[in-house]
């Protein structure tokens, strides 16, 4: 598979963006103490880490096997905690520490998804822009999970 400079450029970029995120999901599953907080992020870094191996490949000339990895993502949705399928605590105050991280994960799943935007409209190569499509759509469903773990926590609220 050919690459333009932008395209490499752009895939590099998308390379660095998802390693930060890897660490960032394993850093804070290991400082919560909520169980199911931790299931989830460690479930996102894990996609996360297929990401950079897919970029990596497409950096390398090679066309990703997306079929693999779409098994493996729909496994993946199929786990407790992807869905979101969860109890609220009732009435006791939200974890701050747990709070903060997630904002931070958050804040950085709207960057990291505007980002792939970018890229699928500057790549010329159609197989790059449905990979890159694919991770995109996986980057907005961590926001949603995200984004839901913290309104059913108290963490995040919305006026009506």
């Amino acid at each position: 598979m050919q690459l333009t400079q932008k395209e490499r450029m752009l895939l590099q970029d998308a390379l660095s963006h998802e390693k930060v995120c890897i660490q960032k999901y394993q850093h804070y599953a290991q400082q919560t103490q909520d169980q199911q907080l931790k299931q989830l992020l460690n479930q996102y870094a894990a996609q996360e880490q297929q990401h950079y191996d897919t970029i990596n490949q497409m950096l390398q000339g090679q066309e990703p096997n997306m079929s693999a990895g779409a098994g493996q993502q729909s496994q993946a949705q199929g786990m407790p905690g992807i869905n979101m399928q969860l109890q609220p605590r009732g009435v006791s105050m939200p974890n701050q520490h747990d709070a903060m991280m997630l904002s931070d994960l958050l804040m950085t799943e709207k960057y990291v998804s505007s980002t792939y935007n970018t890229a699928i409209f500057e790549s010329v190569n159609p197989t790059i822009r449905q990979n890159l499509q694919h991770i995109q759509q996986e980057e907005q469903q961590h926001g949603e999970g995200l984004f839901n773990y913290m309104q059913q926590h108290g963490m995040y609220n919305v006026q009506g």
